[in-house]
């Protein structure tokens, strides 16, 4: 068993750490557990650590891991990739022969290529990845898509998902291409569409911010982006990848969308995606 678990996940509105952290956690307890009554040597237990490069902060310095590391990677997904944001980053993280299990997590729509896209680049910069993971959260448009998942029944399949982790990792020391769902090239990027069925650019749409705004400068804080203003939270001064931390973690809901475009993309989301999604998981 390896020495040093690794949650490492970026996560907006919690719902990627939430999967990412359940796994790690769960690995570490199931092998400290069966460990306790092998091992004698308190130098050899697991550990457990924790990577959020959620701000923009953590992002700034390369991280490598090593023979002697397991390492769960998260990123939500954005219009069916990995989020293009994080891509040089995430070329930044080096495996040297580290395990990797890379977990995407979208909201009911689909995932589309961001699976593979995540294990590619995984493998790409040096880990061997042995399993992989599709898990639901609640939207980031939306308190009514996928309403509070990951909820009991997914945390019971990350549960489950660990315990294969667990036993593939102590029967099988020779890890062959793992297979997940995805294309090869890549689909391109999920495009939103008006009213009209015309496709718009979706990037520029930013956050308002209404009058009960208590300047308490939370979102400043939060904005994955670091493109809020903390001198006038209502100033928009980077991009913006529409992970709505700062609507969903308003203490005063002061944050809100009003766009034509946001607003019909998120309603047509909330009508075509009401059948409950599934984890897909690959090991």
């Amino acid at each position: 068993m390896k020495k040093r678990i690794t949650a490492m996940f970026f996560s907006g509105t919690d719902t990627t750490q939430k999967i990412v952290r359940g796994i790690a956690k769960e690995l570490t307890e199931l092998a400290e557990l069966i460990e306790l009554t092998e091992l004698t040597d308190l130098d050899e237990m697991i550990s457990f650590n924790e990577m959020d490069f959620t701000l923009p902060e953590a992002r700034e310095q390369a991280v490598t891991y090593t023979k002697g590391d397991l390492v769960i990677l998260g990123v939500p997904v954005i219009a069916g990739r990995v989020p293009n944001v994080l891509l040089k980053y995430l070329n930044t993280v080096r495996g040297q022969g580290a395990l990797g299990i890379p977990v995407v997590v979208y909201g009911n729509r689909n995932y589309d290529d961001a699976l593979i896209e995540l294990k590619d680049i995984m493998e790409d910069n040096g880990f061997v990845v042995i399993s992989a993971g599709a898990f639901v959260g609640e939207h980031s448009f939306s308190k009514e898509l996928a309403q509070g998942r990951p909820d009991d029944r997914d945390m019971a399949v990350v549960r489950e998902f660990t315990r294969r982790i667990y036993e593939k990792m102590n029967t099988d020391q020779s890890f062959p291409d793992l297979k997940v769902k995805g294309m090869k090239p890549y689909r391109p990027y999920y495009v939103a569409k008006d009213k009209q069925g015309n496709p718009f650019d979706f990037r520029k749409i930013t956050p308002k911010t209404s009058s009960s705004c208590t300047d308490c400068k939370l979102c400043a804080e939060l904005c994955p982006m670091g493109s809020i203003d903390f001198e006038d939270v209502s100033r928009i001064i980077g991009p913006c990848i529409k992970c709505c931390a700062c609507v969903k973690k308003c203490p005063a809901e002061a944050k809100y969308f009003d766009d034509a475009g946001y607003l019909n993309h998120k309603q047509e989301l909330e009508e075509a995606c009401t059948l409950r999604r599934e984890p897909e998981l690959f090991s």
